[in-house]
């Protein structure tokens, strides 16, 4: 008897969902799990912090920057800048205060807090959508962004007393983990937002953007560096730490691989299946991370991040029962870095 014709098909969404899915979360969770070893661990006999964030951002970018250029090079897309270059130096200064926030709030808080805290990116994303593209979110909007910022809120004030996680380093302080965790925040809502309105107003592929976003980054971080005077410092620390140097190779690896998933998994399935994938991601992080380096969980915490969790799934799965939008509307932008 004939196989049916349905099957191949269902067997190769099957591959193509496995494959997406193991992309994101390989990647994904590998990178959090880098950026808390590298900016909480030290390194070498005499216990050295890693402090240099600027110094992350620019070698993430110029990863970055130099595959989408391989990339439209192979696919023999013209270089030329749809939009004008101020236009991405915009979105190219917002990503690395985004970036630069994100990883000095590893200094003060936990990693599971600012994963958990993440989740309530929605808030400034609706806020900026608002005041940028003029957008009108509904009541359930608005209860899903309340539910959030309840869990979150648990899960930052109650945490566990008895952490006694080696890698503590004495001077966490919650008030300044969580002002930057808000910059962070806003920076990031006001990233994706501008991406959107750069997409719907000009005929650009994501890696054009991708391109240019990320070489504005690498100019804008090299300059920050040599003002500040930290990038000589920067590469004196990676020279006297292989390891470091090893990790900061991987995390800018993982970064960049992780947005070829991205694209792959918002243009093959979605931004609803991509949305229910990063939020599964942030929970196995929180977990990883609470098993990898020794952050407890109190039962607050733990009931702030089933508000949380359960509040997007179900938001997820309710979505599943309304039509899916056209192409050109599910499409959602990422900035040129995991966040």
């Amino acid at each position: 008897m004939a196989e049916p014709p349905s099957l191949p098909l269902k067997e190769n969404k099957l591959a193509k969902g496995t494959f997406a899915v193991v992309g994101i979360m390989s990647t994904l969770v590998v990178y959090g799990i880098l950026q808390e070893k590298i900016m909480r661990v030290p390194y070498g006999p005499e216990k050295e912090y890693f402090s240099y964030s600027l110094f992350l951002v620019f070698c993430n970018r110029i990863t970055t920057s130099a595959v989408s250029a391989g990339v439209l090079l192979a696919s023999k897309t013209a270089l030329d800048p749809v939009a004008p270059l101020y236009k991405y130096g915009v979105v190219s200064v917002s990503n690395i205060l985004t970036t630069t926030c994100q990883y000095e709030a590893l200094k003060y808080v936990s990693f599971p807090v600012q994963t958990l805290a993440k989740c309530a990116k929605m808030i400034p994303v609706m806020i900026w959508g608002a005041i940028i593209m003029q957008k009108k979110y509904q009541g359930p909007d608005y209860l899903l962004a309340f539910l959030v910022t309840l869990g979150c809120s648990l899960f930052i004030l109650y945490q566990d007393a008895g952490d006694i996680s080696p890698f503590n380093r004495g001077r966490e302080s919650t008030v300044w983990g969580v002002s930057l965790m808000i910059g962070y925040l806003g920076f990031d809502g006001f990233t994706s937002t501008f991406q959107d309105k750069l997409f719907k107003g000009y005929d650009m592929e994501i890696h054009n953007q991708i391109f240019y976003t990320t070489v504005c980054s690498c100019l804008l971080s090299f300059t920050g560096l040599i003002l500040q005077g930290n990038l000589l410092m920067a590469i004196d620390f990676v020279s006297r730490h292989h390891d470091c140097f090893f990790d900061i190779a991987l995390l800018s690896t993982v970064a960049t691989a992780s947005q070829f998933f991205i694209s792959y998994t918002i243009r093959t399935f979605g931004a609803l299946a991509f949305a229910t994938i990063m939020t599964t991601r942030q929970l196995v992080s929180i977990l990883l991370s609470c098993l990898w380096f020794g952050h407890p969980l109190s039962w607050e915490q733990c009931i702030g991040a089933v508000i949380v969790f359960g509040s997007l799934y179900a938001r997820s799965f309710l979505k599943t029962k309304q039509k899916e939008p056209p192409p050109s509307e599910m499409t959602e932008t990422k900035p040129p870095g995991p966040s």
